[in-house]
Parts: C-alpha cells; sequence; structure tokens
C-alpha cells in the first residue's frame, strides 16, 4: 500500500512558511542564520510562524556551528523557552570531540522537552559509528526521525549507505523514520520510494534565488508532486 511521504521544509520566518505550506509541505524545520548551517531562532520567530500556518513545526535546538553542544545548560533553557512559546517538536543532535553521540548532552536536553517529538539531524553523519549512535539513543522518549544524507557529503555520496538502512526499519536502533536530506535531489527520489523511505527534507531546492531569497510555492510543489507521483512500496 503506497504511504504518502511528509515533506519537511527549512523556513526561516512566516513568509517562508506560508509559501511551503501553500505548496504541499506537511513540516517545516524552524532555524535562523544558515550561514552557520541553521541555528535556534528566537520564540517570537516561532510564535509568528505558527500563527501564520497550522502544519507540524519543527524546532533546531543548536547554538554554535559545528556538532558540539556547547552550554548545555543554556540549550535546556531555550528549549524550555520554546515549549513555553508553544513549541512541541524538536530537532537536534550533539557529537563529542572523538566523534561519538554526546550522551549526557542529549539526555539533557531531552529532558527538557518533557516528552516531545524530536528529530537527531545531520551530526548523524559525522558521527565515528553510525550504528552505534542509533542503539545508544534508541531508547531515548520522543525520538523519532534521523535526519541524513547517508554521508556527510550528501546523499549522492550516502545512498547506498540510505538504502541499506532503509532495509533495517524495526531492528533495534532502526526504528525511526528515515529523513532525507542534505543535497538531495528529485532524481533521488524514485530510488528511495521504491526502498521505503517516506520523509524527505529540503531547504535551498525550495529557494531558486538561494537563500538570500524565500521559498518559492512553485519549488515546494514541485516536490510534492514528484513524491505523490513515485508512491512507496518497501518495508514501513
Amino acid at each position: 500500500m503506497s504511504t504518502r511521504a511528509v515533506l519537511e521544509v527549512i523556513a526561516l520566518d512566516a513568509e517562508d512558511a506560508v509559501a511551503a505550506q501553500a505548496g504541499g509541505a506537511d513540516r517545516l524545520e524552524l532555524v535562523t542564520d544558515m550561514a552557520a548551517d541553521g541555528l535556534t531562532p528566537p520564540p517570537r520567530t516561532f510564535t509568528a510562524i505558527r500563527a501564520a500556518v497550522d502544519i507540524d513545526l519543527r524546532v533546531m535546538l543548536r547554538l554554535a556551528d559545528g556538532f558540539a553542544a556547547g552550554d548545555t545548560g543554556r540549550l535546556a533553557g531555550v528549549a524550555g523557552e520554546l515549549r513555553a512559546a508553544g513549541a512541541d517538536q524538536f530537532v537536534l543532535g550533539f557529537l563529542a570531540a572523538d566523534g561519538g553521540v554526546d550522551l549526557d548532552a542529549v539526555e539533557r536536553v531531552v529532558a527538557a522537552l518533557d516528552g516531545c517529538r524530536w528529530t537527531f539531524h545531520r551530526a548523524i553523519d559525522r558521527a565515528a559509528d553510525r550504528d552505534a549512535l542509533r542503539k545508544q539513543l534508541a531508547d531515548l522518549p520522543g525520538l523519532d526521525a534521523y535526519l541524513t544524507a547517508g554521508a556527510a557529503e550528501g546523499v549522492d555520496e550516502g545512498l547506498p549507505r540510505l538504502l541499506a538502512e532503509a532495509r533495517r526499519r524495526g531492528e533495534p536502533g532502526y526504528e525511526q523514520t528515515i529523513l532525507v536530506g542534505g543535497g538531495l535531489r528529485l532524481d533521488h527520489v524514485p530510488e528511495l520510494r521504491a526502498a521505503g523511505v517516506d520523509a524527505f527534507h529540503i531547504g535551498g531546492a525550495a529557494r531558486p534565488a538561494g537563500w538570500e531569497g524565500a521559498v518559492s510555492e512553485e519549488a515546494v510543489r514541485s516536490w510534492r508532486r514528484a513524491l505523490d507521483r513515485s508512491g512507496g512500496a518497501g518495508p514501513r
């Protein structure tokens, strides 16, 4: 049975959010400062976007470029402020210096989320051991997705790993949704959908004018159409 694929789009402001929803996005990832690859937006940005659209919003929890957690107390406080503003889905992911997951930092921030759903982001693509990371995080409350390109270089390089991980869906550490993003192109979609991947994440692909421009409703719609045409036949 074919399953409608989830399309998640990066939004920086309410204008982006309205265009993405109109184009058929199911969910938005809210960030600021793409020069640093996406940091936590202020609560007022979340509030403005929440007022503008009615689809799911996942808010980035990341205070500086890179994959180190930094000040986890501050991060937990920021998470609490966003929760107070109404945020109920998040995105996070922290690595230690050795490339392993910074489990203490992740657990501390997740505790501040009070059971909210969250995505472990592309830090997994920089991890020393992806399988170990997944198994260490498997039982954390709220974790329901991994945003991954399969490799740090992007989907072109990581496609074989994405397909292999899709085949493991349901095994310990592999119950979460594979949310594919990072150099993702439309021509990657059919093979991923055939393998049972049913969640896709776009940023620059939704912005024909680049990051200085806004999300294009038509660009998002082209992805919605492609995902809807491709169907899905693999395991869930």
